[in-house]
């Protein structure tokens, strides 16, 4: 028991960051994609990251902004507008140059080969969880990461009750 101790004590003396990214992997933001996709360094390489439980609304015209666009209603124009306003939103968050901690899931890919991963900043907070709490995406949970869902809603009705994003 006192050797655990003695580790946690060395831990939090010598982790200059919270302690729980500690124990996550390291990555440094390359470039910001759209509202919940980054090119991370990661193992020495560049690689797309599609945030975990994320959807925010596309930034360009494309195949699924048209289907967004049939099944909500509103024209491309408009959905691909707030997708510009997702993207700026995480470009005030999080930047190139950036170091983030990346936390996986189940399933560490999706079938376009993106890493899919929970994105903590140097603060302790998940990017992932701060854009839905800024009211810039909608919670989607897609089996088997499911593991922070909970949070995720709890976030996205803060963020619809206090009009943030959105929601205004």
């Amino acid at each position: 028991m006192l050797i655990l101790i003695q580790v946690v004590m060395v831990l939090l003396l010598t982790c200059p960051i919270p302690l729980l990214l500690c124990a996550l992997e390291n990555a440094t933001v390359v470039r910001i994609v759209d509202g919940d996709t980054i090119n991370v360094r990661y193992q020495g390489q560049d690689v797309s990251v599609r945030l975990i439980g994320i959807d925010t609304p596309e930034s360009r015209a494309n195949k699924k902004a048209n289907k967004d666009a049939m099944r909500s209603g509103q024209d491309v124009k408009k959905i691909t507008a707030m997708g510009k306003k997702a993207t700026a939103y995480v470009k005030s968050i999080v930047a190139p140059g950036d170091n983030v901690f990346i936390e996986f899931d189940v399933q560490k890919q999706d079938r376009y080969g993106r890493l899919l991963a929970y994105v903590y900043l140097a603060g302790g907070q998940m990017l992932n969880e701060e854009i839905i709490r800024g009211g810039y995406a909608s919670v989607m949970t897609v089996p088997p990461n499911v593991m922070y869902q909970h949070r995720f809603i709890k976030a996205y009705k803060e963020a619809r009750e206090n009009r943030r994003g959105f929601w205004e």
